[in-house]
């Protein structure tokens, strides 16, 4: 059974962005780093498995971070308390963009990506003990037109490293896009809604009175 005596969550999670959306809706968290960089785990490998659909891979390598956080968590004799992972994947034509291998590769990205819709699907996923609860935000994204050097000025700046479909919403990408339906907060990385909905159904929820969250 959660108690509220520790109130807080683990993010399994490097993004600076998760940490500030966190923080947005009020709950409160420890970061729960892994040692070596997640492709470096091979308890965390994101390698697509071939016909796997955008969603299918999504969803199982979020399930797997949350997994892998909780057993670090374990390994580390921390204190029990949810494990929060994400994972984010862009998709066009049902082909899987995610973080680029080099910057000519986040460049042939962005070319698939210019003048067209693709999705953005956030896997979020909360575990506790042999529970793990877990939602998928889908969210369409259309962008203008791009020119080469405009792809190549963006891509020099090195914002498109490491960002799933080479581009940050929240940064200078946000000048490439003329709509998004859905989630912009799932776009950056953690979709709120959905996060909220999680942590309340596994008892992890924020005083929404006093501000603070945590289990």
């Amino acid at each position: 059974m959660i108690t509220s005596q520790d109130r807080s969550i683990y993010l399994a999670s490097r993004s600076p962005r998760r940490r500030e959306l966190l923080a947005q809706i009020g709950v409160k968290f420890h970061l729960l780093l892994f040692r070596d960089l997640p492709q470096a785990d091979p308890e965390v490998n994101e390698d697509t498995i071939p016909g796997e659909t955008p969603h299918d891979y999504v969803v199982r390598v979020c399930r797997i971070k949350a997994e892998a956080g909780w057993k670090r968590m374990q390994q580390r004799s921390l204190p029990r308390s949810p494990v929060l992972a994400a994972d984010t994947t862009v998709a066009v034509d049902n082909r899987i963009l995610a973080k680029p291998a080099d910057r000519r590769e986040a460049a042939e990205m962005l070319e698939s990506l210019s003048g067209r819709r693709h999705e953005v699907l956030t896997a979020v996923a909360l575990k506790f003990d042999e529970r793990v609860e877990l939602a998928v935000s889908r969210t369409e994204v259309e962008f203008r037109t791009l020119g080469a050097e405009e792809i190549r000025q963006y891509v020099a700046t090195g914002e498109a490293d490491d960002k799933a479909g080479a581009y940050a919403i929240q940064g200078r990408a946000g000048q490439f896009i003329v709509e998004i339906r859905g989630s912009y907060s799932g776009v950056m990385g953690l979709p709120l809604y959905e996060t909220a909905q999680l942590i309340e159904k596994i008892g992890a929820v924020h005083d929404r009175r006093g501000g603070t969250g945590g289990v």
